[in-house]
């Protein structure tokens, strides 16, 4: 489903919190995206703009499968398919765009007094190399003028781009549910992240100013320049503020919007940007365990930031199958600092069961591996030059040299039907 078909769906469904009340893009808006966490909104009267504002329409695994049209089960063994089997999309001509003046145009939020400014927060970036092809990534962009963003670009493929020469590129805002999940799969260089988009669900693309992008709410067309600007302060997935960085600016030249488009908002360090940045890394760790040992499930945890803390489902076959696992999941999701490897018995998106593990089968003497390793430029905690964190994974699978049965909880004692008794 294209943007505003899913958002249409969601209404249909009943999933949808319209906002109807006038609202601003500085602070107002940030904070109900905050208080209503978890629902799907859309905010129709935004003050000074003609433009409603989408916001927390992937808030969760449901949703995300909901956006594929497939059970929420199905979800990590599609991905993985998807990366497995890339298809290259179909490319047609675009239609029912219309071109808008400045970025002034667009309800860009201000959402935390202690930011740096007003950001995009949901922009895929779409790159073309000669040699290596298509990619899509995430990129926060900071405003700096009516038409000038500051990025923060990270040492992977699009930064890779740029360095071999790379000027123009587009930017995405309102994205189909397959690119939004697409593109933040973490992929070699030379794979087409939108032909991943495409396995998961027939997403085809359009030319735009001769660049192929996908069929997005706006588009716009962006060169990047010789300037530096400090990015920052900004809210990331550990809920905690990011450092103000020298970066790359990037010239907006071009403004692309559908009729009556929408703008997609996405609040930092809520539900929408866990989910989105988090639930890609499952497949990646499934795929790395189930080389080492027969792997059930995997969950990166809202808990854990969506992004530092994964949990892991095996069917114990060995003895030192969870240690095995602990070394693969490191490897899958390399940001990963701690990981959880339980039997397929415990229910890895209970917390609860998770904690009853730990207490019950685990000895911190013989059931932990811990690691000094450069971790995830998200932690507070690492070393802040180095990126050095201590990585732990705990094994709370049943000790293989003890009784099986003495480490479950026992079936109701009777198979009973409640309506008799209440």
């Amino acid at each position: 489903m294209k943007f505003r078909e899913f958002i249409e769906y969601l209404d249909e469904k009943g999933k949808l919190v319209k906002i109807k009340k006038e609202v601003s893009i500085e602070y107002e808006i940030a904070t109900l995206m905050k208080m209503l966490d978890g629902k799907p909104l859309l905010f129709e009267n935004v003050a000074g703009y003609d433009m409603p504002v989408a916001a927390n329409v992937c808030c969760n695994r449901s949703l995300l499968a909901e956006g594929l049209q497939i059970d929420e089960k199905e979800l990590i063994k599609k991905m993985l398919n998807a990366i497995e089997n890339p298809v290259e999309p179909e490319v047609k001509e675009a239609e029912g765009y219309k071109e808008l003046s400045s970025l002034e145009d667009l309800p860009i939020l201000l959402h935390y007094p202690q930011d740096g400014g007003k950001y995009i927060s949901s922009a895929i970036v779409v790159a073309n190399d000669a040699e290596y092809g298509l990619n899509a990534s995430y990129h926060r962009m900071m405003i700096i003028d009516e038409n000038k963003v500051v990025m923060r670009i990270l040492p992977r493929d699009f930064h890779k781009y740029l360095e071999r020469g790379l000027k123009e590129f587009a930017i995405c805002i309102g994205n189909p549910v397959s690119v939004a999940i697409a593109s933040a799969i973490s992929m070699p260089t030379e794979v087409n992240e939108l032909a991943i988009a495409n396995a998961l669900e027939p997403t085809h693309l359009i030319e735009i100013d001769g660049h192929k992008v996908p069929e997005s709410e706006i588009i716009m067309i962006a060169e990047i320049t010789d300037e530096m600007h400090d990015e920052g302060p900004f809210l990331d997935l550990t809920e905690t503020f990011d450092i103000v960085r020298k970066q790359k600016v990037a010239k907006i030249k071009k403004i692309y919007a559908k009729e009556n488009a929408i703008y997609h908002a996405l609040l930092p360090g809520g539900l929408e940007h866990k989910t989105l940045m988090g639930t890609p890394k499952e497949p990646t760790i499934f795929y790395e365990v189930s080389k080492v040992c027969d792997v059930k499930d995997v969950y990166i945890t809202p808990g854990g930031c969506s992004w530092l803390h994964g949990v892991v489902s095996i069917r114990k076959r060995n003895a030192d199958d969870g240690r095995k696992a602990i070394e693969a999941a490191f490897k899958g999701h390399k940001s990963m600092k701690h990981v959880f490897v339980v039997d397929d018995d415990i229910d890895i998106h209970d917390p609860h069961q998770i904690e009853w593990a730990m207490a019950t089968r685990f000895q911190g003497s013989k059931d932990m591996i811990i690691k000094q390793e450069k971790g995830s430029s998200l932690d507070p905690s690492a070393d802040p030059v180095t990126r050095e964190t201590t990585k732990i994974g705990f094994d709370l699978t049943i000790p293989w040299d003890k009784e099986k049965e003495n480490f479950k909880k026992p079936d109701l004692p009777m198979k009973l039907n409640l309506d008799d008794y209440l």
